[in-house]
């Protein structure tokens, strides 16, 4: 990611359907590494897999943090399709991570908790501004336009599709 700002009133470049998903965990017990550490190892190599692979469908991922305990991640994607074949993909990392953490959230009885939300958002249902920002969120993954390309007011963006 470009940490140098671009100056002025930018907003993303993608305008069609777009899926967005929230993945995280919640650390209850950090007594517990045994239940959220393994977790917490998977994910970049995921992340990693999926950056590498164009055709995967993720177009970018933004790791963060709410607070000591809550990590996640957001992530876009092309299609919700693409998103369910890599969830459900038997040659993939995710696939084994997740049976993997399954076996441990069952052994730790309530050690770590875990979340995700998938939202499949229209074209012409979605718009963003970036004003003096690095690329950032669906912006990022999909490139940023000055915003007088797709219209100068939120309204006018959500209306293009």
């Amino acid at each position: 990611m470009s940490e140098k700002p671009i100056e002025g009133r930018m907003t993303a470049e993608g305008a069609g359907e777009v899926v967005v998903f929230h993945i995280g965990m919640r650390i209850n017990n950090f007594l517990a590494p045994r239940s959220w550490l393994p977790l917490m190892r998977a994910m970049p190599r995921m992340l990693k897999e999926l950056s590498k692979d164009p055709e995967s469908g993720m177009l970018g991922f933004r790791l963060l943090l709410g607070g000591a305990r809550l990590v996640y991640v957001v992530q876009y994607w092309e299609s919700q399709e693409k998103l369910l074949a890599y969830s459900a993909a038997q040659d993939k990392e995710h696939r084994p991570a997740w049976a993997a953490f399954n076996r441990r959230i069952r052994e730790g009885k309530g050690k770590v908790g875990f979340w995700h939300e998938t939202y499949v958002v229209p074209a012409g249902a979605h718009e963003a501004v970036y004003v003096n920002m690095p690329p950032f969120g669906l912006g990022e993954a999909t490139g940023v336009v000055p915003v007088g390309r797709r219209g100068d007011r939120a309204a006018d963006r959500l209306k293009a599709a």
